[in-house]
């Protein structure tokens, strides 16, 4: 019988909308500017290779349908920024999975938000330094209940968007994914063997901005069960 020097943390899990089984999450995945209009807004253009960074687990906050879901404004940062995005959950793993093959891998799909220390960020990247204290800080990765592959609809033709306070921020649609979705899962795979309970943020549209406490952030993609989020 294994023992541990203290109790293990309770593994991370999101709800799966009409099911009593929870999805349990291994990693997140995050692509980098992967429609072209927020690359431009970011000072960068073109069709660049897809390149990726993760969010520990525990980064999770879900946002149960229906509910509003509260994140603390995380310390150290003075410039918190909300990027909508669709995230696909991985549900049979494996490496070097085609593009073409790619949906036999895929669970699900919600709505997430990849919360983001933009002047962190900013000034790892000025120093060459890696950037994770900007993205992979905790209750950064806030997500919807995940919706069946098979219940998503036209998922690749889906409007996106994102509110706050009411307002629209951010509104495209994940047609204008630089790297769709199996194109994504074909370039990931090769880099890492992807496992059942992977999550994959597939990048924001453009439109990405600062929000401070009190705010209200509404965000959702067509098909799928849209997320509410306060800032503490």
């Amino acid at each position: 019988m294994t023992t541990y020097a203290f109790a293990p943390a309770p593994v991370v899990s999101v709800p799966v909308l009409g099911r009593p089984e929870r999805f349990p999450v291994h990693r997140i995945y995050c692509v980098g500017r992967n429609y072209e209009d927020h690359a431009k807004e970011m000072g960068f253009t073109g069709r660049e290779p897809p390149f990726f960074f993760l969010k520990p687990a525990d980064a999770i906050v879900v946002a149960e349908a229906g509910q509003t879901a509260t994140i603390p404004y995380p310390s150290l940062t003075s410039n918190l920024h909300h990027e909508i995005e669709l995230v696909v959950a991985i549900g049979t793993g494996g490496r070097d999975i085609r593009a073409a093959d790619a949906a036999r891998h895929i669970y699900g799909y919600a709505v997430g938000l990849d919360m983001t220390r933009r002047d962190l960020q900013t000034d790892m990247k000025k120093q060459g330094r890696p950037w994770c204290i900007g993205k992979a800080y905790d209750k950064s990765a806030p997500i919807g209940p995940i919706t069946l592959a098979a219940q998503a609809g036209d998922i690749h033709n889906a409007p996106i968007w994102l509110q706050v306070n009411g307002s629209d921020r951010q509104r495209s649609n994940v047609a204008k994914l630089i790297w769709n979705v199996a194109e994504t899962i074909e370039h990931l795979s090769h880099a890492w063997e992807l496992q059942p309970g992977d999550l994959i943020y597939t990048g924001t549209p453009e439109g990405v901005g600062a929000v401070v406490r009190g705010d209200t952030l509404n965000g959702g993609v067509e098909g799928l069960t849209p997320i509410t989020v306060k800032v503490a």
